[in-house]
């Protein structure tokens, strides 16, 4: 099942929704701890980033620096689109928000600075709408 390519229809149908909790970002050197369930890995030569709920990764004793919001798009976005990465992020940007994005089979993943992920999907749905 392919994925929306058409920016507007992207923009105008991204749906944000602020999932439940805090999670951080943090790397080991190969194994997952046990007690750890990542929401997202990718592996780099210097070890394996996780990120993680803020509870699991304080009770494996985890080191991290960075508390985010978790924001799915909810608009099924193909792989290959383009524009709407760089569309959310400017947004985001021009309102002093950082950004990481980690796109998913179905979905685009946002992790913002949790006290803020509110205010994120503000703008987020604001944008959709200026967009139909």
């Amino acid at each position: 099942m392919s994925g929306e390519r058409e920016l507007r229809t992207l923009l105008s149908g991204m749906r944000p929704e602020l999932n439940p909790g805090r999670y951080v970002f943090t790397t080991v050197g190969g194994r997952i701890p046990s007690g750890v369930t990542p929401v997202v890995t990718v592996r780099e030569p210097e070890g394996v980033t996780l990120v993680v709920p803020l509870e699991e990764a304080d009770a494996a004793g985890l080191a991290y620096d960075y508390v985010a919001g978790w924001i799915t798009l909810r608009v099924h976005s193909a792989l290959d689109a383009v524009g709407l990465t760089a569309a959310v992020a400017r947004e985001l940007a021009d309102a002093g928000l950082s950004c990481n994005v980690v796109a998913g089979f179905h979905h685009d993943h946002l992790f913002v600075p949790h006290e803020r992920a509110a205010a994120a999907v503000t703008l987020l749905d604001d944008l959709a709408r200026r967009s139909v």
